[in-house]
């Protein structure tokens, strides 16, 4: 990797260089070895700053670092310069793994499901495949549910009629007769004492009496 050095009322020492060289081959063997750095000294008061500048093929990282001593300033824009470059080499790999994974990992779509040939018996002398026989579809078949979005209301039918009401006063035995004449499951009818009945019949085809109090 190529280093640009530059110092602003500093001198930079050759154990200064050995070590900002030893630092950006580390990140040569990261980003490659095309990439190009810059790298700046400066002293602010009693504070001194080294700014650090990789341009990689299609990355450019900047770091800058401050401490007491320019040792420190260099060690710490070294370090922040290879995180930037080890965050960038990760992203790159997991953009080219990305659709690999996406052909291994990925399901078979289930709205389009191919429904595999059925395979053909073995004879008796171990074939797999018989000559002249011809291969099926299998086809599976799946129940779909629905549900209704509110639940169904059934409203009872009401129908008014007069017919099962009896006009006259008649005993239960008259009653039982008229209710036979007019194939009627009902009747509502009075005694000649006048007291009120309700004549009906039951499903399993018997009559029943109830008495109005």
């Amino acid at each position: 990797m190529e280093v640009e050095f530059t110092a602003r009322h500093v001198r930079i020492s050759k154990a200064l260089r050995t070590q900002a060289e030893e630092g950006l081959d580390r990140m040569a063997r990261i980003l490659g070895k095309t990439a190009h750095a810059s790298l700046t000294f400066g002293a602010q008061r009693h504070l001194q700053t080294a700014e650090l500048t990789v341009k990689a093929r299609l990355h450019t990282i900047a770091a800058t670092g401050r401490g007491t001593t320019m040792d420190a300033a260099l060690r710490q824009a070294l370090e922040h310069a290879e995180q930037q470059a080890l965050r960038y080499r990760d992203r790159q790999r997991a953009t080219k793994r990305l659709p690999k994974e996406e052909k291994v990992l990925a399901a078979p779509p289930v709205a389009r499901p191919k429904a595999r040939a059925a395979q053909p018996e073995p004879d008796a002398a171990g074939n797999g495949h018989q000559p002249g026989s011809t291969r099926k579809k299998a086809r599976a078949s799946i129940a779909v549910h629905s549900f209704p979005a509110r639940a169904a209301v059934v409203e009872s039918h009401i129908v008014r009629t007069g017919d099962a009401v009896a006009m006259k006063p008649m005993t239960i035995e008259e009653a039982v007769k008229d209710t036979e004449f007019r194939d009627r499951d009902l009747l509502v009818f009075r005694n000649p004492a006048g007291d009120m009945y309700v004549l009906h019949r039951r499903r399993d085809g018997q009559m029943e009496l109830v008495e109005i109090p």
